[in-house]
C-alpha cells in the first residue's frame, strides 16, 4: 500500500471484502451481482448492414455496421477463410485499450486498406507485428472484430470533449491520431463520471456492446460455437463477456488477470477505468469474475514480466481461478515476456480455441 503514502490505512478502513471472502459468491449468483454492480447495458445490434466486402490475404472480409441506440453506428470486420461455404466456429476478437483510441478493430484485424503507421507501431509493440484476428480467421474461424464506445468508428469528436481536455493534446509534433489519443486518455475520466451519473459505468457500457456483438455473431448463418479472445483491455472485455454471456463457449484472457489487492501498491494509475467499475470489488475479487463462467473452458495467458501487473498478483489470481475449476476446464500459462500477446502466445491460444470450438 506504499503508493497511498500516509493514506495507506484507507485500504483497511474501507474493507477489502474480496480478501475476506475469496471463494464467495460463485456461479449464477456472482454473475448476476457483478452484472448489476457495473451497470451492464442490455443492448442489441440493430439494423445490421454490409457496408462493403473484399478478398485479400486468403480471407473474405465484410465491413458491417449496426446501431446500438446511441452514438455513431458501430463498424465491425467479419473475416472468414476465402471461399469457405460451410459452418465455422466463431470468435469475437476484442481490441485492446493500449491508450490508443483513434483505432479500434484495426489494431487487431486487417480491413481493405493497409494499416496506418500508428497501428503498425502498436502491432509491433503488442502483437508481434500481427493482426491477430486476421491470423485466427486464416486458421478456420469466422472472426468478428468490432469497435466499442470511445474507439475507432465510435470515437468522441474533439468538439464533444471539454476544451481543457483537447488543450492537453495541442502538440503540432504529433500526428492527428496521436493527438487524439492524448485527448482521449484525459477524456476517459469525464466519460466515466457521466456513466456513473447515469447509473452505469464505462465497463458496463462496453460490456453491453460486446454482448450485442456476440449475440449477432451467434445468429449468423454458417457460424457454429462461439468463443472470445482479447489482450489487456481486450482481455478485460473477454472476461466480462465470458462471465455475462452463457452462449460464449470458450474464453481467452491475455495479460489481464491479477488479484485486486496486489494492484494497490503502485499498479492502479496505469489502468483503464474499466478495470475498476463501481461496486465490483464489494462483490468479488477480479479473478473470481474471470472464472465466473466455470465450468466453461477458460484460458488465461500471463505475461510473466508484465509491467502493469505484479507477479504476486498474477500468481495469486492463477491459484484463485484454478480453485473455481475443480473438475478441470481451466488452463493458465505463464510466458516470460512483458505486457503483450505475442506470436507464441497467439499460437497457443489459436490451438486451444480450435480444440474447444471445433465439433468432435
Amino acid at each position: 500500500m506504499r503508493h497511498l503514502g500516509e493514506f495507506s490505512g484507507l485500504a483497511d478502513v474501507a474493507g477489502r471484502q474480496w480478501e475476506l471472502f475469496p471463494d464467495a459468491p460463485a456461479g449464477p449468483e456472482l454473475r448476476k451481482a457483478a452484472r448489476e454492480a457495473i451497470g451492464t447495458l442490455d443492448l442489441t445490434a440493430r439494423d445490421v448492414r454490409v457496408e462493403r466486402t473484399w478478398t485479400a490475404g486468403g480471407l473474405d472480409g465484410e465491413e458491417l455496421s449496426w446501431d446500438v441506440g446511441y452514438g455513431p453506428r458501430t463498424r465491425a470486420y467479419l473475416l472468414r477463410p476465402h471461399g469457405h461455404r460451410g459452418t465455422l466456429p466463431g470468435v469475437v476478437a476484442l481490441h485492446c485499450h493500449a491508450g490508443m483510441k483513434w483505432a479500434g478493430k484495426e489494431k487487431i484485424a486487417d480491413g481493405p486498406e493497409p494499416p496506418t503507421p500508428e497501428v503498425r507501431r502498436l502491432r509491433g509493440e503488442l502483437y508481434g507485428g500481427r493482426a491477430f484476428a486476421s491470423e485466427l480467421a486464416g486458421r478456420g474461424f469466422a472472426v468478428l472484430a468490432h469497435d466499442v464506445t470511445g474507439w475507432g468508428s465510435r470515437r468522441f469528436p474533439p468538439e464533444d470533449m471539454p476544451e481543457r481536455v483537447t488543450a492537453l493534446a495541442d502538440d503540432p509534433e504529433l500526428s492527428e491520431a496521436d493527438r487524439y489519443d492524448v485527448a482521449a486518455g484525459h477524456h476517459e475520466h469525464v466519460l466515466e463520471k457521466y456513466c456513473r451519473l447515469l447509473g452505469t459505468s464505462f465497463a458496463g457500457v462496453v460490456a453491453g456492446e460486446d454482448l450485442a456483438a456476440a449475440a449477432y455473431l451467434r445468429g449468423r448463418p454458417g457460424v457454429g460455437p462461439v468463443g472470445c479472445v482479447g489482450l489487456s483491455g481486450g482481455g478485460l472485455r473477454a472476461a466480462l463477456l465470458g462471465a455475462f454471456d452463457p452462449g460464449v463457449r470458450a474464453v481467452v484472457v491475455a495479460a489481464m488477470t491479477s488479484s485486486y489487492g496486489d494492484l494497490l501498491d503502485g499498479y492502479v494509475a496505469a489502468h483503464t477505468w474499466m478495470l475498476f467499475p463501481p461496486g465490483l470489488s464489494r462483490v468479488c475479487d477480479w479473478p473470481a469474475l474471470v472464472a465466473a463462467g466455470a465450468p466453461r473452458p477458460l484460458l488465461a495467458l500471463y505475461a510473466g514480466d508484465d509491467q502493469l501487473f505484479p507477479g504476486r498478483g498474477m500468481r495469486r489470481a492463477h491459484e484463485a481461478v484454478a480453485r473455481r475449476y475443480p473438475g478441470g476446464g481451466y488452463e493458465g500459462v505463464f510466458f516470460d515476456v512483458p505486457h503483450r500477446f505475442d506470436v507464441p502466445m497467439q499460437e497457443h491460444a489459436f490451438t486451444w480455441l480450435a480444440d474447444r470450438l471445433n465439433p468432435a
